[in-house]
């Protein structure tokens, strides 16, 4: 299917979450460049096209015109001495064929110019078409880059966060094993200390 300004128009790209990109806003301007330039592009085609169909008319009624010409007038020939003078040519035969080769010489003109137009406008809209295609490419590759990117830091930052968390669960078990330690410890200086005063601990 051709492409079209109204296709660059309505054509919507999905947002990506989590990722930085070029300015939606400044994309949308460039591609309204391009319908711009587009949309003259197929108007200056459409009026050469016209042209040319002007051209065309105005070629057929040509030949029309020239056989409706009044023919010249007969030569009267003068005869000296029982000489014959030269037979005039043929004028209303030139006519004809002139005005159709200037005719054909103008549609020819026409055509030629046509297709040098279409052309230059084909080659403009390829040409922009390219280099909107490049910038949409660009664009996207940088948004990939930066969200490997931004992956590879979140990854990086859980890794440390996980070693954080690891590190900070084995001070928690060693500190919980150390104050257990130091509290059983206490209990029997405590069964001691009650042993020699004779006063159990479990009375005070």
């Amino acid at each position: 299917m051709a492409l079209t300004p109204e296709d660059v128009v309505t054509k919507q790209f999905q947002h990506v979450r989590f990722k930085e990109g070029f300015d939606p806003d400044e994309v949308d301007d460039f591609l309204d460049e391009i319908v711009v330039e587009w949309r003259k592009t197929i108007a200056e085609n459409d009026e050469l096209k016209a042209r040319v169909a002007e051209l065309e008319a105005g070629a057929g009624a040509a030949p029309v015109a020239a056989v409706a010409a009044p023919e010249p007038e007969p030569v009267v020939e003068a005869v000296v001495e029982e000489v014959p003078a030269p037979a005039p040519a043929p004028v209303e035969a030139a006519a004809p064929i002139g005005g159709a080769a200037a005719s054909a010489g103008i549609i020819e003109l026409a055509q030629r110019l046509h297709d040098e137009h279409v052309a230059e406008g084909q080659a403009q809209r390829d040409k922009l078409i390219s280099e909107a295609q490049a910038h949409a490419a660009a664009i996207v590759a940088e948004a990939e880059a930066k969200g490997r990117d931004e992956m590879a830091r979140l990854d990086s930052e859980r890794a440390t966060l996980e070693t954080r968390i690891s590190e900070l669960r084995d001070f928690e078990r060693n500190y919980r094993q150390q104050l257990r330690g130091f509290i059983e410890e206490k209990l029997r200086d405590l069964d001691v200390t009650g042993a020699t005063s004779g006063t159990p601990v479990s009375a005070s």
